[in-house]
């Protein structure tokens, strides 16, 4: 017998929550949202991974040289851990650029 709540949940919510679950095979711990259709994955302060339920976007970091616009990489919701993988680097990345951003406070002044 199917749960109740398990019919109600939309594709987005489900492919949100198996790449959430693959993520924490990582040490990443994210929240999802949902929504109009889709769900969000929010990892910590970046990235942030949507879904319809078909697919996962996020963006790369890139802007278009050509248009301007913002790159995202793109992956099918059948292999959620391959696409765990590949956002936990995009979140090291982001982690280490933004350590290296952050002022250092001196001790005694």
């Amino acid at each position: 017998m199917i749960a109740p709540a398990l019919l109600t949940r939309t594709p987005a919510v489900h492919a949100a929550d198996q790449l959430s679950n693959a993520l924490k095979q990582h040490g990443i711990f994210a929240n999802v949202h949902d929504g109009y259709g889709v769900a969000l994955v929010s990892v910590w302060f970046d990235p942030l991974v949507w879904t319809d339920g078909f697919v996962y976007r996020w963006w790369t970091g890139q802007i278009s040289g050509r248009t301007g616009r913002r790159l995202y990489t793109v992956y099918n919701v059948e292999n959620p851990i391959t696409v765990a993988r590949c956002v936990a680097r995009r979140y090291v990345e982001l982690h280490q650029s933004r350590s290296l951003s952050e002022p250092v406070h001196g001790g005694a002044s």
